[in-house]
């Protein structure tokens, strides 16, 4: 009797084809949720948001007028104006313009990793996926990617910035040259801190063009002549813009705080990559610099070994010179100027160390390790983000439905400072029938003219306001939305509710200020 083979089973799953699925799964879980953080957000728009979309709702020929005063490029001012004609004003709309920029950030990152990574296709490879992981799970551009301001298209620029620029280093092709000088031009039209990063790369271009030909290559110094050929075409698309960003540097500016010591604002900027000052923000802000920091000086000796090198070792090198000179020089002058800084200014950085710290994970050869590494990482980034997606980061929402619910047609609404007014006008629909008036000038309330700003504090009257405040209302109440701590106000809303309460003898607290919110305000009643 002959014995009947069993059939053959199919064949075994191996143990690197189990973690490539259990990594590939892992990476698609990041990226839904990084996605989902991006759109979903509770918080209406505080201010800088609300006057984005007043300005960008203007006809295309008056945003550049509009922005004169301002102080701000165009660029994204015209893209979000297009993209509301097709999809409307609401909070969930002109947010989705960010959070759309902010999902391409993601295979942006992915190929400026891989271009970083280096010839070897394997370890391009990975570090691209780190990259795109850990911009999937950062607080920073989680943060900008659910707010209505031109900062994730920053990022967005530079990534594409950094994939152009070594495309045309390794072949200058007249596509590839094009494309360098586009994104400069759309860099000076975005943001004006970009003039820094492109100031640093177009020095480090016209160092390669001119060096001493011993012991250089020809090739190489053609190839960064070109570039800079269209650095410089691409900056002089800003000619036609240069009349207005001269006008704002000398009459907008900063009124609205003070300038930073360079080494605090280096340090403010390394906590908000890391998620700001929040509990979890310190530790991830510590891991993801001593990363980056391993990128610049680390190489991997073994599974348990890393070497240092003071002397910093190939990678990132540019980057990290690039990323630190242009942020540097950036805050210098800022300080030098008296100018306020504030770390979202920083987003054309943010890229750059970004890829520092996918290259320094990369420093640990044991897998497990730089697994164990990046879950902390991404766990730690998603908490801020959920804290950021459910978090109010404006008290707009509380006054809006109070003068909702108890202001009647004609009441008069006065706003102190102004900078208050854009979001809460935002809530309060025309049929209210509510007079809405700025301090000191009795502005209306969409938006704010920032030339002069701090000079035209001084002279505020908040008596004479107070009186005609309620003089206008005569018999109407009178609303007084409010903040205190205003850089250059002083005391004066606090004033102006001294002689509301002692004209009409009768302050009622509806909404309190929170200070915690990040932008407070309180709401007080004066019956006729």
């Amino acid at each position: 009797m002959t014995r009947t083979e069993p059939p053959p089973s199919a064949a075994p799953v191996t143990r690197p084809a189990r973690r490539r699925a259990v990594a590939l799964v892992a990476i698609v879980v990041v990226v839904l949720v990084g996605v989902v953080l991006r759109i979903a957000v509770r918080s209406d728009l505080w201010l800088d948001e609300a006057l984005t979309v007043n300005i960008a709702r203007l006809p295309i020929g008056e945003i550049g007028g509009a922005l004169r005063v301002d102080g701000a490029p165009p660029l994204y001012y015209v893209l979000l104006h297009l993209w509301m004609r097709i999809f409307g004003e609401s909070d969930a709309a002109v947010r989705a313009l960010p959070a759309l920029l902010g999902i391409i950030t993601l295979p942006l990152a992915y190929e400026a990793g891989r271009r970083v990574g280096g010839p070897e296709s394997g370890r391009a490879h990975r570090v691209g996926l780190l990259a795109l992981v850990l911009v999937a799970a950062s607080p920073y551009a989680i943060r900008y990617s659910s707010e209505n301001r031109m900062y994730i298209l920053v990022i967005d620029l530079v990534l594409v910035g950094t994939i152009v620029l070594r495309r045309a280093l390794e072949r200058p092709s007249a596509g590839r040259l094009v494309a360098v000088g586009a994104v400069v031009a759309a860099l000076l039209y975005t943001n004006y801190w970009c003039l820094y990063l492109l100031a640093v790369v177009g020095a480090i271009i016209v160092w390669r063009a001119l060096r001493a030909p011993v012991g250089g290559d020809p090739d190489e110094r053609r190839t960064a002549r070109r570039i800079l050929v269209a650095i410089v075409l691409g900056g002089l698309c800003f000619l036609p813009w240069l009349p207005t960003f001269l006008y704002q540097s000398a009459n907008t500016g900063t009124p609205w705080g003070t300038a930073l010591t360079p080494t605090v604002a280096f340090a403010y900027t390394i906590l908000d990559f890391g998620g700001s000052a929040f509990a979890e923000g310190w530790p991830l802000a510590v891991v993801l610099f001593l990363l980056a920091l391993l990128a610049l000086l680390g190489r991997a000796r073994d599974a348990r070994r890393i070497e240092v090198d003071i002397a910093t070792v190939p990678g990132v090198r540019w980057e990290w010179a690039v990323g630190t000179a242009a942020l540097g020089l950036g805050l210098v002058l800022a300080y030098i100027t008296g100018t306020a800084f504030q770390t979202r200014y920083a987003a054309m950085c943010f890229p750059l160390y970004i890829l520092s710290v996918a290259i320094g994970l990369m420093c640990f050869a044991d897998l497990r390790v730089r697994a164990a590494i990046l879950t902390i990482v991404v766990a730690l980034g998603f908490v801020s983000g959920i804290r950021n997606a459910i978090t109010d980061r404006t008290q707009a929402t509380e006054v809006a439905a109070a003068l909702r619910r108890e202001a009647r047609p004609g009441d008069v609404v006065g706003y102190c400072p102004d900078q208050l007014a854009p979001d809460v006008s935002r809530l309060l629909p025309d049929s209210l029938g509510l007079r809405q008036f700025a301090y000191p000038e009795f502005a209306p309330p969409y938006r704010i003219d920032w030339t002069d700003y701090a000079a035209r504090n001084r002279r505020a009257d908040p008596v004479r306001f107070a009186r005609e405040l309620e003089r206008r209302a005569g018999d109407g109440t009178v609303w007084f939305v409010w903040s205190g701590g205003y850089r250059t106000y002083r005391l004066q809303c606090e004033r102006v509710i001294g002689e509301l309460a002692r004209l009409r003898g009768d302050r009622r607290i509806v909404v309190n200020v929170r200070p915690k919110v990040f932008e407070h305000m309180g709401l007080d009643r004066y019956a006729p």
